[in-house]
């Protein structure tokens, strides 16, 4: 009898850790299936356990519908780990920020949109002055630095991106500018690229109006086109027009030199420039994500939010799109400037906002249609 009770103690704990293993994604699931270990006529016996075929098939992780700003070719292979560490379908939207932020606005109560994922805080700041962001647990806002979110709690940044001017490798450093205004110098006339409807470039504006007022940024963007900047959609074609030497110097996020880089080698000819002077041009902006307020799929939507803020989806951001993590313990890649070199100006997410303004502007002086 004492090695019977042995063998069932044996098995009641094989039983347990095989429970413990499954209870961070099938705890329902588990709870559901009666467990008995059982000593009957001096045989021990399970009854109703069930197997790992029986647990997952059980199990229904539903959808989730992202909206995403970010394009499919940053963030597609990180929504494909959500998907297979979660068995959650994820039904993708993908378009520029603003464009889909107002989707969100003129789709209202009817939405499917769960998630917003915006490149910028400028369409996140929208939407949460909109009501159509609900105020996020602690369980995922408390993971991400000060920095990288907004104090109403609304939404979370994913990502840091840093403001950099991408130029030429073969201009000699004194040559080079220490700020923004310094562009608009007759040298650079028609050596300049920058891109008017992307929203980083948007946020950056934004960010100046903040620092250095409406009648100044107006003045800049103004001598800035007497320079005859050239036009260009995003900021892949500008880093690639200033290795072709087409231009001079582009106006840009940090990390789309360092994915030339890895493609091409170092001696591809482009290099970053963080601006020293502490103004607008060294911006360090969040790429953020927050949850509609009319999505069906908010269990999922927090989930998502979750794993965008681990140490697994913030490595990915790091290491294969050269970004900065915003929460600790994960390790900036080696070819990135430390944020902490970065002169940044003091403002604030939420001085980063509003971006309708800063497209107001851009209709007054004939740079968006």
């Amino acid at each position: 009898m004492a090695i019977m009770n042995r063998i069932v103690v044996a098995m009641a704990l094989s039983i347990a850790a095989f429970t413990a293993l499954f209870t961070a994604c099938t705890t329902e699931a588990v709870k559901a299936v009666p467990v008995e270990v059982v000593a009957e006529k001096g045989i021990a016996k399970i009854i109703e356990v069930p197997t790992v075929e029986t647990i997952v098939k059980d199990l229904d992780p539903g959808e989730l519908v992202l909206y995403s700003g970010r394009s499919e070719s940053l963030v597609g292979n990180i929504v494909e780990q959500f998907e297979e560490a979660t068995g959650i379908d994820v039904k993708v939207k993908y378009g520029k920020t603003f464009p889909v932020a107002t989707m969100i606005l003129e789709e209202g109560p009817n939405s499917p949109a769960d998630i917003y994922f915006a490149q910028d805080p400028g369409g996140l700041g929208l939407l949460a002055k909109e009501g159509r962001l609900i105020e996020l647990p602690g369980s995922i806002t408390d993971r991400v630095a000060a920095w990288a979110k907004p104090k109403d709690g609304k939404w979370v940044g994913i990502s840091g991106r840093a403001r950099t001017l991408v130029h030429t490798a073969t201009i000699e450093s004194a040559d080079l500018p220490t700020s923004l205004d310094d562009l608009t110098e007759p040298k650079w006339k028609g050596k300049l690229g920058w891109a008017p409807t992307n929203s980083s470039f948007q946020t950056m504006i934004t960010g100046m109006r903040a620092s250095w007022g409406e009648a100044k940024t107006r003045q800049w963007l103004a001598d800035m086109l007497a320079n005859e900047p050239i036009v260009y959609p995003k900021n892949t074609p500008q880093v690639a027009a200033v290795a072709a030497e087409e231009i001079s110097i582009g106006l840009v996020n940090h990390y789309y030199l360092h994915r030339f880089i890895s493609e091409q080698g170092d001696t591809f000819n482009a290099r970053n420039l963080y601006l020293s002077d502490g103004g607008p041009g060294s911006l360090v902006m969040v790429a953020g994500a927050g949850i509609v307020d009319t999505g069906k799929n908010r269990a999922n939507a927090e989930k998502f939010l979750t794993f965008m803020t681990s140490k697994v989806a913030q490595q990915y951001f790091a290491g294969q799109i050269y970004e900065y993590p915003v929460v600790e313990g994960v390790k900036t890649h080696m070819l990135l400037t430390p944020l902490a070199d970065i002169n940044k100006p003091d403002l604030t997410i939420e001085d980063l906002s509003d971006l309708k303004g800063t497209q107001l502007i851009f209709r007054d002086l004939g740079m968006l249609d």
